[in-house]
């Protein structure tokens, strides 16, 4: 009875999640452009404004044919399948998962294989909204994590000069998608002397965590902001309000690398929502919940469709800022030297042979092959005729046809019927460059590849 109870409930979800998409929330009655023309400006920083336009609409855009696609073709019968290309957007809810699940994959392969410590630090809610209207400070934050972290253990023992490796995500969500920058760390649980070594070492001290992250984030504040009296004032506010300094949550002990990946990988480029978390949208206002951090009870909240696209949007990053950064045994180039070292110290401690073989690199798996794995069936297996299909075309606005099964070579290359015929794509291209527009989309018929 509770198992069918539960999959009533999952269906359910499913079918809200069905109903009320974020794509169709933000282009239902132009919502997303009555937005962009009247509170953009008001909501985001002035030097992220064409950064959150290109994110948002590349999102919108995502999977439209018309964005670029790849076409497989059965040669017995005829029949087509495309895929449509995806926007790659920081915003984009599909995309953002099937970032994940690639780079955790890939994390894999470069994870220490020892036990890590999760940790979470916070800012109190007077300092976020400088934070939002300067977001470079987030960098710092970042940087200011792996050096009261190195400082713990260069004071534990300054003649071994102890080495941790620290892999810092930033995450600017709160569970009620309200503006709440702080700052995932990973953590090993083991260093490298300077005699390269490994020493496994215990947790560090609670409340010297609390106090030097107090420290370190507001000199970076008094740093930032030297001449602006108020920040000035509010830091010295806040030495008297917290004395035992900021929150930090150390909690968290991940035994394996795969579970140390998985765990961070939750909060590297996941959306601000859930998509099943909306409950209603009647085209004016949108219902959503979230579980309450204190209570740990459900919540709901109803908001105007604008404020809703509004908190959606404070959440996207900067163009080319660095969500996920990697100090001391993480840093490029030390990491492979590290990662032998520490399985030659686990075959020593447990004499597992295992341990010190050196594991063929898992690739990131192509999309045929996720879906065989996903589903269990080959989508280049024609549906009406069970024949292979064939790679017959792939194109895009910006390109034209980078690839025709009938039309060019295996390089992308016109292939000529006559020595005088030229490549039609050229005068498309350069059309498309004097009108100051993308290349059109050709169409099903399309018309545009016949010579």
């Amino acid at each position: 009875m509770d198992n069918l109870i539960e999959l009533i409930s999952i269906m359910k979800r499913k079918e809200i999640q069905k109903q009320h998409t974020i794509k169709k929330i933000f282009t239902h009655n132009n919502n997303w452009k009555i937005f962009k023309d009247n509170r953009l400006s008001e909501v985001v920083p002035a030097d992220m404004i064409d950064d959150v336009i290109e994110q948002v609409e590349r999102a919108l855009g995502c999977g439209n044919p018309e964005n670029g696609y790849t076409l497989y073709k059965c040669l017995e019968c005829g029949h087509e399948h495309i895929i449509r290309f995806s926007c790659k957007s920081r915003f984009c809810v599909r995309c953002g998962k099937k970032y994940i699940d690639n780079w955790v994959e890939k994390q894999v392969e470069n994870i220490l294989d020892t036990s890590h410590r999760h940790l979470v630090f916070t800012l109190p809610e007077q300092l976020r909204g400088y934070v939002y209207w300067h977001r470079d400070l987030l960098k710092d934050m970042c940087d200011a994590v792996n050096e009261l972290i190195q400082d713990y253990y260069d004071k534990q023992s300054k003649e071994k000069e102890y080495q941790v490796g620290v892999i810092t995500v930033v995450h600017t969500f709160g569970r009620d998608v309200g503006f709440n920058p702080h700052i995932h760390a990973l953590l090993t649980e083991g260093a490298l002397d300077k005699y390269k070594q490994w020493k496994h070492i215990g947790y560090i001290s609670y409340p010297y965590l609390r106090k030097s992250w107090q420290k370190v984030l507001l000199n970076i504040f008094r740093k930032y902001f030297k001449e602006g009296l108020k920040v000035q004032n509010l830091v010295r506010e806040l030495y008297q309000k917290y004395p035992n300094g900021f929150y930090v949550n150390a909690e968290s002990r991940l035994i394996n690398a795969r579970g140390a990946t998985r765990y961070i990988g939750r909060y590297l480029a996941r959306p601000a929502m859930a998509e099943y978390r909306i409950l209603e949208y009647d085209g004016k206002k949108v219902r959503f919940w979230y579980e309450d951090h204190n209570t740990k009870k459900r919540k709901e909240l109803l908001l105007d469709v604008l404020d809703f696209i509004g908190r959606l949007i404070m959440h996207v990053p900067k163009k080319y800022f660095k969500m996920v950064r990697r100090y001391g045994l993480y840093s490029r180039g030390f990491n492979k030297k590290v990662k032998k070292i520490v399985s030659l110290w686990k075959y020593m401690k447990k004499r597992q042979l295992k341990l010190i073989v050196v594991e063929k690199k898992k690739r990131v798996m192509r999309w045929r092959e996720n879906i065989i794995k996903s589903f269990d069936r080959d989508p280049l297996i024609c549906r009406k005729c069970g024949s292979e299909m064939v790679l017959y075309e792939i194109w895009s606005p910006k390109h034209d046809f980078i690839y025709h099964f009938e039309h060019t070579d295996e390089n992308g290359r016109h292939i000529k019927r006559y020595p005088w015929e030229e490549d039609p794509r050229i005068e498309r291209r350069k059309r498309a460059r004097q009108l100051g527009t993308t290349i059109p989309f050709p169409g099903p018929p399309r018309r545009m590849v016949c010579l």
